[in-house]
């Protein structure tokens, strides 16, 4: 059993290290989606206020609510298949409970882009709406996206993968680590030894 988790600021590829999970035929616990249900549930717009309903669910249940949540989830796909990547992991106190639930069996791998990078990757996709569009720009989402702790959830990940080379690049990256916790070699210097030979790029953190 092995889960991985995913944390990084908007537009540095978590969605992208989802996707090539699920080639590899992992599946894929989106955090997002507990707050899109709730935010339907509470007949609003997910689009709009996405947001404002996960403030909303950290206020009125504790930082911890979305991630407590998000364990049935996990603890469903665990039962068929031996590892699950849970992407959008947004705070220490969110590492605090999967690693409390499964203890060395999980994983935090911080992906991570400068903000021009980012930026540009965004409006690629068209989603770096500004306020001229009354839409919230990239700054303002980075600002509410460190107000629930990511800074934290990043500095305390066993892994760093930084996404600024190519998208094939970034991809085989996301397959080492994929490939490592599916040989149970994705902690410590055995993880380091694997991404040195076969991505000498890819960093580590212990």
């Amino acid at each position: 059993m092995y889960v991985i988790g995913t944390v990084g600021l908007p537009g540095s590829g978590k969605g992208e290290a989802a996707t090539v999970a699920r080639e590899e035929g992992l599946p894929v616990v989106t955090m997002g989606d507990v707050v899109r249900q709730e935010t339907a549930d509470r007949s609003l717009d997910p689009s709009k206020d996405h947001g404002t309903v996960a403030h909303a669910l950290r206020e009125e249940n504790g930082p911890a609510a979305i991630a407590e949540r998000s364990l049935p989830m996990l603890e469903d796909r665990l039962e068929s298949n031996e590892a699950v990547l849970v992407d959008g992991i947004r705070s220490g106190t969110e590492v605090d409970v999967f690693e409390a639930r499964f203890g060395d069996a999980f994983t935090l791998v911080s992906i991570e882009a400068p903000f021009e990078i980012r930026r540009e990757r965004l409006a690629d996709r068209g989603r770096d709406a500004d306020e001229r569009d009354g839409g919230e720009g990239l700054e303002a989402r980075d600002e509410r996206e460190r107000g629930f702790g990511m800074d934290d959830a990043m500095d305390r990940a066993d892994v760093v993968i930084e996404n600024t080379d190519t998208l094939e690049v970034f991809r085989n990256r996301i397959r080492t680590v994929l490939e490592a916790a599916a040989d149970g070699t994705v902690d410590g210097d055995e993880l380091s030894g694997v991404q040195t030979e076969a991505n000498p790029n890819l960093e580590t953190e212990h």
